[in-house]
């Protein structure tokens, strides 16, 4: 639905705790614009799209037990400092969602390196940017491949999907040297300031030395669990890197002992 300029309020900013996302009922940080009509939308206005609807937060003890749908649709007064916890279950009962259309929103859930991704040298991680702010979530590949492909059962119009090619072995210097400088691409190609910090600038993490040869053992979590890699000397470590549809880049390297 289209606003006149006159009818809505652009710019607004919210730090949260104010509003949630109608779609997922999280918590909402970032700029909205309101309409004359009481509704609130992401976005400064009409142009920065998308503009989801954002639904102010309520209280949940009996005062709010007793709203009436109609009432829950009047404008609420923003000036009042209404608690951030929603009770998406009486809003579901109120508004009669139907909860199995509910659409999820990137979770924090890293993927871990395996034994083979030891004996490769190198895995893959997964990772978005909410696109209003710069907040990085580390994501599964299978959240990766929904945000990139725009599965409408994921919030994907607020998240740019990405990936960093992670060193795991070889020389420690050189293996932290390897993901900074791919971490560092993908932040000056996509101008994703503080990336780094949300790395914690941890650019060993997951490693583990090469030594020896093969013996009895396993890997837990990427932790060596007496498993010693085989010995690589006189081997090339190549970490293929390429740029996916996200737009974010990968870095080609090698890496000869």
């Amino acid at each position: 639905m289209y606003y006149p300029t006159s009818q809505i309020t652009p710019n607004l900013f919210t730090n949260g705790g104010e509003f949630t996302i109608i779609t997922d009922k999280s918590d909402y940080a970032g700029y909205y614009f309101k309409t004359s009509k009481g509704k609130y939308f992401t976005g400064r206005n009409q142009d920065d799209r998308p503009n989801i609807e954002l639904i102010p937060s309520i209280l949940q003890s009996g005062e709010k037990a007793a709203l009436t749908i109609e009432q829950q649709s009047t404008p609420v007064d923003t000036t009042v400092n209404y608690p951030t916890e929603f009770n998406v279950e009486l809003y579901n009962n109120l508004k009669k969602v139907n909860t199995n259309d509910l659409i999820s929103t990137p979770t924090y859930n890293p993927v871990l390196p395996t034994q083979q991704d030891y004996q490769v040298g190198e895995f893959r991680r997964y990772f978005c940017k909410k696109t209003n702010e710069y907040q990085y979530i580390e994501i599964t590949k299978d959240t990766f491949t929904k945000l990139t492909v725009k599965d409408p059962q994921i919030l994907w119009q607020l998240y740019q999907p990405f990936f960093i090619d992670w060193q795991l072995t070889g020389d420690k210097q050189q293996v932290a040297q390897v993901n900074r400088n791919s971490t560092e691409l993908v932040i000056f190609r996509n101008k994703f300031f503080g990336l780094n910090e949300y790395l914690k600038l941890d650019f060993t993490k997951y490693y583990q030395p090469e030594v020896g040869t093969t013996t009895s053992g396993s890997y837990i979590n990427g932790v060596n669990q007496g498993y010693v890699l085989d010995n690589r000397n006189g081997r090339g470590n190549r970490v293929s890197n390429s740029q996916n549809d996200s737009g974010s880049i990968r870095w080609d390297n090698s890496i000869s002992r």
